[in-house]
């Protein structure tokens, strides 16, 4: 079983940055693609990042391009998102995932959340 944990998210005015972090536990991080997801209140939970787990190519939607950015450390299991320039659009909760293919919202691994406030 594979634990998600995600942390950093908080109340931030609009232009600030915030990092995310999401650790997993066990030893297979490094097996796993892993993405972050964001549901607003509302809307239906959007794709914001994914970050493959050979090539550590990163992928991101519009929205989010040129503001933030997914890395991972293997030796910490850990993935973040940097956000940057943030608009008060981002809010929402935002949501880890894992999965040894491509990370997709019929992921099986999740986290259970942090909330994401950006003030205007």
């Amino acid at each position: 079983q594979v634990q998600l944990v995600e942390s950093g998210g908080g109340l931030v005015q609009a232009g600030g940055s915030l990092r995310l972090s999401c650790t997993t536990s066990g030893r297979t991080f490094r097996r796993f693609a892993m993405g972050w997801f964001r549901q607003a209140p509302g809307k239906e939970r959007e794709f914001v990042a994914a970050i493959e787990q050979r090539s550590g190519s990163a992928y991101y939607a519009e929205p989010v391009k040129g503001r933030f950015t997914i890395s991972r450390d293997n030796a910490k299991n850990t993935v973040y998102l940097q956000m940057n320039s943030l608009k008060a659009e981002d809010t929402a909760i935002y949501y880890c995932a894992a999965d040894t293919a491509v990370v997709t919202f019929a992921s099986e691994y999740w986290g259970q959340g942090t909330q994401v406030t950006v003030s205007s």
